[in-house]
């Protein structure tokens, strides 16, 4: 979660928080995370 958080410039603690069951994240947060982890989002 470290690594993720520096790779998406967003705190370790805003990620728990916008990624959590209670959660709601931005778009762009999720956008960011997806982009992070080296996948792609598409939609058919």
């Amino acid at each position: 979660m470290s690594q993720l958080a520096r790779d998406t410039g967003i705190s370790r603690e805003g990620l728990y928080k916008a990624l959590s069951g209670e959660g709601n994240p931005a778009f762009a947060t999720v956008l960011k995370v997806i982009n992070a982890l080296g996948l792609k989002l598409r939609a058919s």
